[in-house]
């Protein structure tokens, strides 16, 4: 199925003659007016016209060919059936059909279990954090140390030598550091909650990031697990409403940590670390399995490398 509309390029950005590849247990469905179903009875070709519907040389085709304004683009049918596909021989095709299948099954595999993985994650946090009748509580104040740093955005240097934390997921690379220790990070404005950061070693932070650290008598990888539970609704209840949502040094100060005994919270982290690392490999294997589907695309769709 081939979308006809969507927002304007980008083309990462817009549905304008993204494809989908629709499985037979769907067949019937109905479609909206702007999309477009190509159907063959050769399974094989159908699987090979949705790889290449995916390759670049089709994406810059859809924008060399769109038209629109500012907030929508549109192509027609005419102009799309101008697109040339190259096509080998039948049995040739076969081959390619399911050497692209296993890979894509490959990818979906690992899809899945990273899904179940990351259900089985969210139960063991929910299950391991949840308060216990002899846990103690503290606020956050009377446990460790919290101030903002004293760089701006500008400061990061690609490839520099050390952490630079900003108001994003993403870490930056910077030169300097004013920190070195165990510590979370969190921004003090914008997505507040969702994005904690932990580190061990030396860094640089945002004005606008708080660090947390020199912890007394709590584990800091237990603080970031506990944050990443419970955070996110403290911050959102108190929150300072301005051009973006933001968080105010009491607030934060405030902020009540419910925790075991030490040696507790080290076995939570731990268990929970490890999950992490276990979710953070599996990602990875599902990175080279994209990549690797990518270079058979590049070689099996251009003929670059022959099956038959």
């Amino acid at each position: 199925i081939v979308s006809t509309v969507g927002s304007k390029p980008p083309m990462y950005d817009s549905m304008v003659g993204k494809v989908i590849f629709v499985k037979a247990k769907y067949a019937g469905a109905l479609l909206n007016q702007n999309a477009v179903l190509f159907k063959n009875k050769n399974n094989s070709i159908q699987i090979i016209l949705s790889n290449i519907f995916n390759t670049k040389r089709y994406v810059e085709f859809i924008e060399s060919i769109y038209r629109g304004n500012a907030n929508q683009a549109s192509i027609t049918l005419e102009e799309l059936f101008k697109f040339q596909i190259p096509l080998p021989p039948l049995p040739e095709q076969g081959a390619i059909a399911e050497a692209l299948s296993d890979a894509d099954a490959w990818i979906e595999s690992l899809e899945q279990l990273i899904a179940k993985k990351r259900l089985i994650k969210q139960g063991a946090m929910q299950e391991l954090l949840t308060p216990k009748e002899d846990w103690e509580v503290k606020k956050l104040g009377e446990m460790s140390i919290i101030y903002t740093g004293k760089k701006n955005n500008q400061d990061k240097i690609e490839n520099g030598s050390y952490p630079f934390f900003v108001r994003s997921q993403t870490v930056e690379r910077i030169n300097s550091y004013s920190f070195d220790g165990e510590a979370i990070l969190i921004p003090g404005e914008g997505n507040l909650g969702s994005i904690v950061h932990y580190i061990n070693g030396k860094f640089d932070f945002h004005q606008r990031v708080y660090k947390i650290s020199d912890f007394i008598g709590s584990n800091g990888k237990y603080l970031y697990w506990y944050f990443r539970m419970y955070f996110g609704n403290h911050a959102m209840q108190n929150t300072v409403k301005a051009t973006v949502d933001s968080i105010r040094l009491p607030t934060l100060q405030e902020f009540k940590i419910q925790y075991p005994s030490l040696t507790e919270q080290t076995h939570i982290a731990t268990i929970l670390s490890d999950m992490d690392a276990e979710l953070e490999a599996l990602e990875g294997q599902l990175g080279k399995a994209r990549k690797v589907k990518q270079g058979m695309m590049q070689e099996l769709l251009t003929g670059r490398v022959r099956l038959v």
